[in-house]
């Protein structure tokens, strides 16, 4: 084929192509325009997950009359003049690509007006054909109006993905820029449901406890930090408050949400050795340095950002995230007091902590014998019950260490347990029981508990509730993203409600199809593990050697549901090796 020029009709939607990618992108760029002119009130309204409609309204400065056809014109801009200026940007746009890629694959209708005119002024724009100007009654501000998307490209249309996804792409979004502009009022309507408002009152832990609910707003660190033109501010978790990916990072450079992988790893560089692995922090940061020495025109949609000191910047984020985590929740130490000698009392009068002395107990042997006729438990693993490495001999209880660790001895030596990994996989093994025979008993909870979830997770969560009911949870919708727990499984009972709820909206987050068979043992695993005994919890010695006895009839008692060991085991004749009773080491 000869080379030729591209029509400016192709030449347009390939340009749309690289900033319109879902309706979420449609929300991010006229959001971005609309805090660009001042807006301190932002309504966004989209129906069918934004494929019929987004229309975002805002009383910013508004477009002229006689700059609205030129305004959805390609490389139309107010925000800069010349290359140079691209080196100290401090706006959102600056493209002039917005208005023109939106309106290429979308029926648009601009509707504004400026402080200074009586009247407003409409334009439409269908398939990226700019009608006439015409005049129109409109209050101060701009509306844009964007209607069947990607209605000229069907093959865009059909890239995108369920209506739950990209509601929840446009939720996150508009979340994010809530956090990093708590000046603004922002509203979000799905259909006729307000999905999201904000006060627009500057209090950013109100936003928060409105996203994500009062007691995750509690726990939220804040980090301040200033050194050498580089300032940081925000909320991090603490190491109690962790989600099961990255999702939950954002941070926002000079007021721009970017997802930059630089910053991502230097803040959980900060909790390095702090968390379980597979965790992540939920954090919302916002860095500001000199325009001068970021470029934010490295990436089609702006969502990626350069520094001129990468290191710096690393570093600066690493220990300020690390002096807050450390100054608000020290590490924790064991009690010099439970390393013998006197012992603390409790209430009732017993002595807690490490009792060194049931190193000696005796144990009815017939109470630790497991049941050679039950049945497999975990019908989701290889059953590896003959294996001598998946299966544990009857274990001697001797104590607990650092109330982490549970020690036992064994004919063949000594054991090390893990009693949050045990406990995971006794809690999995017998709910996983339990469903498989269609029996999940379920217990009333004495109070509902009353949860609030982000509105993407909310929306994730509402067609699930009975699926929820067969696993033994009893949940109600109470209010906009708001649910409550008025039943849990049996076999949790006591444990967090809450943390339940957000363990399995976690899963559903993360895998669309939560109904099928291969999933279900990936959610029971997820909640088994929030609600587990955590490393650090002293437990009593009835405890303790209940845990030792369960975990023996496991079918895999050798890891935990998510393949981590649940114990160490010291051969005798590796212990005689050390202490050299064997020759030299």
């Amino acid at each position: 084929m000869p080379i030729r020029l591209l029509s400016s009709e192709v030449a347009s939607q390939i340009a749309a192509g690289e900033v319109v990618e879902r309706p979420a992108s449609v929300v991010k760029e006229l959001t971005e325009n609309a805090l660009d002119a001042g807006a301190k009130n932002i309504s966004i309204s989209i129906e069918d997950a934004g494929r019929t409609l987004v229309e975002i309204a805002d009383d910013g400065y508004g477009i002229p009359a006689n700059e609205l056809e030129l305004a959805a014109a390609r490389h139309a801009t107010s925000k800069l003049v010349q290359s140079e200026d691209l080196f100290h940007i401090q706006t959102l746009g600056f493209r002039g690509e917005a208005l023109a890629s939106i309106g290429s694959v979308s029926h648009m209708t601009i509707t504004s007006r400026v402080a200074a005119a009586t009247e407003g002024a409409r334009l439409k724009v269908d398939g990226g054909i700019a009608g006439k100007v015409e005049k129109v009654g409109a209050p101060v501000g701009t509306t844009l109006r964007v209607e069947n998307l990607f209605y000229n490209v069907p093959a865009r249309l059909k890239f995108l993905k369920t209506d739950v996804t990209e509601r929840r792409a446009i939720d996150a979004l508009v979340t994010r820029y809530a956090l990093a502009y708590p000046n603004v009022r922002f509203k979000v309507t799905d259909g006729k449901q307000v999905t999201l408002q904000t006060a627009g009152d500057g209090d950013r832990r109100s936003i928060l406890a409105a996203l994500y609910g009062v007691d995750v707003a509690k726990q939220m660190l804040e980090v301040m930090a200033m050194e050498e033109g580089l300032s940081l501010t925000g909320f991090i978790s603490p190491t109690s408050l962790t989600r099961s990916n990255r999702k939950e990072i954002t941070f926002f450079v000079n007021g721009r949400w970017v997802q930059d992988y630089s910053l991502t790893t230097a803040l959980l560089q900060a909790y390095h050795t702090l968390l379980m692995v597979g965790r992540y922090p939920l954090t919302t940061l916002f860095l500001e340095v000199d325009p001068e020495d970021v470029d934010v025109n490295v990436h089609p949609t702006k969502a990626e950002v350069r520094f001129r000191s990468q290191d710096k910047v690393f570093s600066f984020i690493q220990r300020s995230a690390r002096k807050a985590l450390l100054a608000y929740t020290p590490v924790a130490s064991v009690s010099p007091q439970m390393w013998g000698g006197s012992r603390p009392v409790s209430s009732e009068g017993r002595e807690v902590g490490i009792d060194w002395s049931i190193g000696h107990d005796s144990v009815d042997s017939e109470q630790l014998t497991v049941d050679s006729e039950q049945p497999p438990t975990d019908n989701h693993q290889p059953t590896t019950t003959n294996s001598s490495f998946a299966s544990v001999p009857l274990l001697r209880l001797i104590g607990q260490i650092g109330s982490t660790y549970i020690v036992a001895e064994g004919p063949d030596g000594l054991y090390l347990i893990d009693q949050h990994a045990a406990h995971e996989r006794v809690l999995f093994e017998k709910l996983m029981a339990q469903h498989d025979k269609k029996s999940i008993p379920s217990q009333a909870l004495l109070a509902p508990e009353v949860v609030t979830l982000p509105p993407q997770s909310a929306k994730a969560l509402m067609p699930q509730l009975p699926f929820l009911k067969h696993f033994g949870f009893e949940v109600e919708e109470f209010g906009t993203n708001t649910f409550q727990v008025r039943a849990m499984p049996a076999l949790f009972a006591g444990g967090d409600p809450s943390s339940a709820l957000r363990a399995l909206v976690e899963d559903f987050e993360e895998d669309e199809t939560p109904l099928q068979a291969e999933v279900e043992a990936k959610l029971a695993a997820r909640v088994c593990k929030r609600l587990a005994v955590k490393g650090g919890q002293t437990l009593t010695i009835e405890e303790q050697r209940a845990l030792l006895n369960d975990l023996e009839a496991c079918t895999s008692p050798r890891t935990c549901p998510h393949g981590r060991p649940t114990m160490i085991h010291l051969s005798v004749d590796t212990l005689e090796k050390q202490f050299g009773r064997k020759g030299p080491r």
